[in-house]
């Protein structure tokens, strides 16, 4: 009788032991773009991506470390080619588009360039296993407002951003995706340094935050779809 009693002891400490280290299942992410999506002159925790991935956690929603895909300088057709030579185990869960800056720092056309964000996309929606509910898109931030841009045309620069930029809203609303508009905080940086990074060029990891604020919504309203 005590024999059984400390065999059953034992295996209901087993499965107490076991159900404890039963770890909670995570939803993977795929962040493609540029600089902005890397994070240049953050840390790796400050990307936004990354910093996204935390703050989700805060609301119950689990997601694996994104796999990402951007380069500081790469353009629509440097991404392109970035995806194309990546190993992507898809379908992700949740996949992330911001691109278009050098394009337009490059001068670029904008004709060549939605011709190739419609591409990029297409390759966004198919990695989100064609659930396009899973699928956001981040407007192109304005560098022209950092100490960086002094010396240039910083209107123009405004224009020329605020076009690509419009061109993504249409695209994305006609293929119903979710389109993330953080310019305007990108453009609060004359009464906000602490959202310039050191290089006086990029964000810091505070005005990525803030745009994580931005992006949680879309979160916190498609989880469970």
């Amino acid at each position: 009788m005590i024999q059984r009693l400390c065999l059953l002891f034992f295996v209901f400490l087993v499965f107490t032991a076991c159900e404890e280290k039963e770890e909670i299942p995570k939803q993977s992410y795929l962040a493609v773009g540029d600089s902005y999506t890397i994070g240049e002159s953050v840390t790796e925790d400050n990307r936004w991506p990354n910093q996204l991935v935390k703050s989700l956690e805060k609301e119950s929603i689990f997601i694996n470390r994104p796999q990402i895909i951007a380069r500081t300088g790469w353009t629509t057709s440097d991404l392109k080619m970035g995806i194309d030579n990546s190993a992507l185990d898809f379908p992700y869960d949740w996949v992330s588009l911001l691109i278009g800056v050098n394009n337009q720092y490059q001068g670029k056309s904008i004709e060549g360039f939605k011709a190739e964000f419609e591409q990029l996309l297409s390759q966004a929606i198919l990695f989100a296993g064609n659930k396009k509910n899973r699928v956001f898109v981040v407007s192109i931030p304005d560098w022209g407002k950092m100490p960086f841009a002094k010396d240039r045309n910083r209107e123009q620069i405004a224009l020329e951003i605020d076009n690509f930029n419009q061109v993504i809203y249409e695209v994305c609303t006609r293929e119903e995706i979710q389109f993330i508009d953080i310019t305007p905080l990108s453009r609060t940086v004359g009464s906000k340094p602490e959202f310039i990074a050191a290089d006086g060029l990029h964000p810091s990891g505070t005005q990525y935050a803030a745009w994580v604020d931005e992006i949680l919504p879309f979160f916190l309203t498609t989880a469970d779809d």
